[in-house]
């Protein structure tokens, strides 16, 4: 749910994402808004996704990126993400309506799940959305009775020396030795196979994993045209991209794959696509959370805000990142300023709920701080309020959205 948004005209530089004008702008929302009691929210910055798209383009020119809605479905950044012409990864019906509703073309998203409900692969015949994955004879069987015309991507378990911190060969994948079985089950059910898709894992830290999954994709290429399918034509490179220089080393990882394993690239009608998520959906979202209440125990501060585990917080069960946080002081009277140079201490933070294991920070260097101060949360777009929910009352679905537009500058 997106709530009231703030479009400033001012279009301002963003070298990183704790710069000031992030932080002046999180201040103007704050003194704006004027509440006595003021939830949490988040700022999205649209310069920022427009930055990464640059990125992608010019790292990867030659891969189309379909955006992972699971990751992050704000209405603003899906509309933005839209207006720039990437395609959508989509896994259930209501993540295709909601691409539908943006006037989003249905050849542009992939449903991209493995093992979809009957009724939502009747609805992506009745929309028109006519690729998707698939890895078990099962999924064949639904495709042939209710979207026969719909073209396939075998997905395929590739090896798992991605180093990922979340990896989906138990879940996701034709086993090497299925491979055949699917093809030739997918050949006597007149289906077209028109390409493979894997996924390396997300969050990976080994890009020679994409040297590996792809040559195990061009392996399969290889079966169904002995197989005397007809010539595949797409290969999908799935996710486990992040932005910053790790995002560089795996574009290149990537292009030297396929100079090495499809060396013709377009002159062979090769049509090459990736699904990232959190490539795009981390960097551009901040999240403001206020401070409820403080406790000092054993020279320990303690603090709660009002969003947390069960809420925007949700990752950090998941993901380990480094939380980059951000301080700011709220005086009242058209006064919050940051704490830039302060000392510091080792301090807790809870989320509001009443869970004993809702402990957002740990050791974490804070000033002092009282209620009513701020604590800004930078990189907050991937998988935060996409996978929270509303335990205790404390609704992850009510936090509003605020737009910024920065130019990003490197």
């Amino acid at each position: 749910m997106v709530g009231p948004a703030i479009v400033t005209e001012k279009r301002v530089a963003a070298t990183s994402p704790s710069k000031d004008e992030l932080i002046a702008f999180i201040q103007s929302v704050i003194l704006n808004e004027q509440q006595e009691e003021m939830g949490p929210f988040y700022v999205l910055d649209l310069g920022v996704v427009r930055s990464l798209l640059d990125t992608w383009t010019f790292n990867l020119p030659m891969v189309q990126p379909f955006y992972a809605v699971k990751c992050n479905p704000d209405p603003a950044f899906l509309k933005e993400m839209a207006a720039l012409g990437t395609g959508f990864d989509c896994a259930s019906r209501a993540e295709i309506q909601t691409i539908l509703s943006l006037g989003v073309s249905p050849d542009r998203i992939v449903f991209a799940n493995t093992c979809k409900p009957e009724s939502h692969v009747k609805y992506a015949a009745k929309v028109g959305v006519n690729l998707t994955t698939f890895d078990s004879v099962c999924e064949l069987e639904k495709i042939k009775k209710w979207h026969p015309k719909c073209a396939l991507l075998m997905r395929i378990k590739v090896p798992e020396t991605s180093g990922a911190a979340f990896l989906f060969g138990s879940k996701f994948g034709a086993l090497p030795e299925e491979i055949v079985p699917l093809l030739q089950a997918a050949q006597a059910a007149e289906l077209k196979v028109v390409g493979v898709s894997f996924h390396i894992g997300s969050r990976a830290i080994n890009y020679h994993a994409f040297e590996e999954a792809i040559l195990a994709a061009k392996t399969t290429f290889e079966t169904a045209a002995q197989l005397g399918l007809p010539k595949m034509h797409i290969l999908n490179i799935g996710g486990g991209f992040t932005s910053g220089p790790k995002f560089t080393e795996a574009a290149s990882a990537v292009k030297v794959a396929l100079k090495k394993y499809f060396p013709t690239g377009p002159t062979t009608g090769l049509k090459l696509m990736a699904e990232p998520g959190r490539f795009f959906a981390n960097e551009p979202f901040t999240l403001a959370t206020s401070i409820l209440g403080k406790r000092i125990r054993n020279e320990i501060k303690e603090y709660w805000i009002n969003d947390g585990m069960s809420g925007s917080m949700n990752y950090l069960k998941y993901d380990h990142d480094d939380v980059i946080c951000t301080p700011l002081a709220n005086f009242g009277n058209n006064d919050v300023i940051t704490c830039k140079g302060l000392e510091t201490s080792d301090s807790t933070v809870f989320g509001p709920t009443c869970d004993p294991a809702d402990t957002v920070l740990e050791v974490y260097p804070l000033p002092d701080l009282q209620v009513n101060d701020w604590l800004v949360f930078h990189n907050m777009g991937a998988y935060t309020s996409s996978r929270g929910n509303d335990f205790n009352g404390f609704k992850t679905s009510a936090i509003p959205t605020y737009l910024a537009n920065s130019d990003k500058i490197s």
